[in-house]
Formats: structure tokens, sequence, C-alpha cells
């Protein structure tokens, strides 16, 4: 479907979850993980206050927009951050991440 991507989520157990993610919504990466009922926490909702959406891209190839200063300190928190770190709910999907894969962070 045209206006629709798929996304490859790994939650925290290791389970392989694919996602059919419609684009008109405006979704973040947070949004879509809820929606489908997984195990993300996002505690404050998608504001960028908790860093519980914690994931782990593992798609270099895909094209994901910058991180901004305050998503860069909450990461910067965490003891198992690392490079591919990200909060989902800074990632506000699009057609160019298709096929994106992530893993959802233990906590």
């Amino acid at each position: 479907m045209e206006n629709e991507i798929t996304i490859t989520v790994i939650d925290q157990n290791g389970n392989t979850h694919t996602l059919l993610c419609p684009l008109e919504m405006g979704l973040t990466l947070k949004d879509i993980c809820k929606a489908y009922e997984l195990p993300m926490e996002a505690m404050c909702g998608g504001m960028a206050m908790c860093a519980t959406c914690h994931c782990f891209i593992l798609s270099e190839a895909i094209p994901l927009p910058e991180k901004n200063d305050i998503e860069e300190a909450l990461l910067s928190e965490l003891f198992t951050s690392n490079t591919t770190s990200r909060l989902a709910c800074q990632i506000h999907l699009t057609a160019q991440m298709d096929g994106l894969s992530v893993k959802i962070a233990v906590d």
C-alpha cells in the first residue's frame, strides 16, 4: 500500500514483530509500538522527558532525522545507550523509513 510502511520491532524478549504503519496519521515509532501493544513503556506520552521508549536502530541504511539536544541529553544519561540509541517518541514515521528495524531496549 502506498501510504503504509512496514517496520520490524524486536521486543525485550527477543520476539520479532512486523508492523504495518499508516503514514497519513503522523505517528511516531512510539505511537505505532503502543498501537500494537508492544512492551514499550513510554511513560511521558512522547514528550521526550523519560527515555522509557529507548530503542536501538538496527537498520543503518534507513535515513532518520538527527537527534535534537533533548534526545541527546536523555540518552546520555542511560547506562545502556550506544550510538544506535534513539527515543521512539522522537521518530516520526515517513515513507523513507520503510523496512526500518529496531529493538526495544531492556529497562
